[in-house]
C-alpha cells in the first residue's frame, strides 16, 4: 500500500505541491484532483519516487524513502518529464522505453515482437501527437507494466488531452483490478468525473496545524509562523 502523509514541496514563490496525504491500496484506482497542472505532476513526481517532498513521509508497504518506492512504481505520461515528444513514431517510443526496463527483466524484447504480442502493430508507424488519448493511455500504461516490478502506476493528467472520462477511466479501473496483476493506481486529475464514487483525495487537504506556544513565550503567546506537524517530528 502507497502511504502518503503531509506531503508538501516548496516553490520559487508559492508551493509546487501544498500539504497532501493520501493512500493508495493494490486492486483500487486513487483519483485525486488538483486545479493546477504543476501541483498535479509535482504529486505525480513524488509519490513515484522521482522527486524529493520538502517535508512529510511517503512509504510503500511500511517501507519509507525514495529507492523502495522508485523500485515499485512507474510514472505514466508526466507533463513535461516524460510525456512521449511529438517528432517520436509509436515504434521508436516503444524501442526506447522498453532499453529502460533493468537488464535482468528485460531479456530480448525488441520492438516489433512487442508490439505484435500487445495488440499495437497498427499504430506502430504513427506519431505519437497522432495517437488518440485511449490510445495512448493504452500504449504508454503497457510500456510501464513491460517491467515485471512495477506495483504501483500513477498516471499524471490523463484528463488533460481533451477527451472525456470515456477515453482513460476503463483503462486504468481495469488495470487496477486485474485479477492476474492488481496494482495500486493513482491518477491525478483536474476534476472527479461526475460518476466517481471510489478513492478520492484533493491537492492540498493536509492542514498545517499550530504548534503550541513555548515556553517563555510573552502574554500573547506569539510563536514562529506555523510548521507542518510532520516537520517538527522529524527536526527532533
Amino acid at each position: 500500500m502507497l502511504l502518503a502523509q503531509q506531503l508538501h514541496v516548496h516553490g520559487r514563490r508559492d508551493p509546487l505541491l501544498p500539504a497532501t496525504s493520501l493512500h493508495a491500496s493494490r486492486g483500487d484506482l486513487t483519483l485525486v484532483t488538483g486545479e493546477r497542472q504543476d501541483h498535479r505532476t509535482a504529486l505525480a513526481l513524488v509519490i513515484s519516487g522521482r522527486m524529493k517532498a520538502n517535508g512529510g513521509s511517503v512509504s510503500w508497504d511500511g517501507s519509507r524513502g525514495i529507492k523502495p518506492l522508485r523500485l515499485v512504481s512507474a510514472l505514466v505520461d508526466a507533463h513535461g518529464v516524460n510525456e512521449p515528444e511529438p517528432h517520436l513514431n509509436v515504434r521508436d517510443l516503444v524501442t526506447e522505453d522498453l532499453a529502460l526496463i533493468p537488464r535482468r527483466y528485460r531479456g530480448a524484447l525488441l520492438s516489433s515482437p512487442w508490439l505484435k504480442v500487445n495488440s499495437f502493430e497498427d499504430i506502430a508507424d504513427l506519431w505519437t501527437e497522432q495517437l488518440v488519448p485511449s490510445r495512448r493511455l493504452e500504449l504508454l500504461t503497457a510500456l510501464a507494466l513491460a517491467n515485471p516490478r512495477t506495483d504501483l502506476l500513477v498516471v499524471d493528467s490523463p484528463d488533460r488531452h481533451g477527451a472525456g472520462s470515456e477515453s482513460w477511466l476503463p483503462r486504468l479501473q481495469q488495470l487496477a483490478s486485474d485479477a492476474g496483476r492488481p496494482l495500486a493506481v493513482v491518477a491525478t486529475v483536474a476534476a472527479l468525473p461526475p460518476s466517481w464514487s471510489g478513492p478520492a483525495a484533493t491537492i492540498g487537504n493536509a492542514v498545517p496545524r499550530e504548534p503550541a506556544p513555548e515556553a517563555g513565550a510573552g502574554p500573547e503567546g506569539h510563536t514562529a509562523a506555523p510548521e507542518f506537524a510532520l516537520e517538527r517530528e522529524d527536526a527532533k
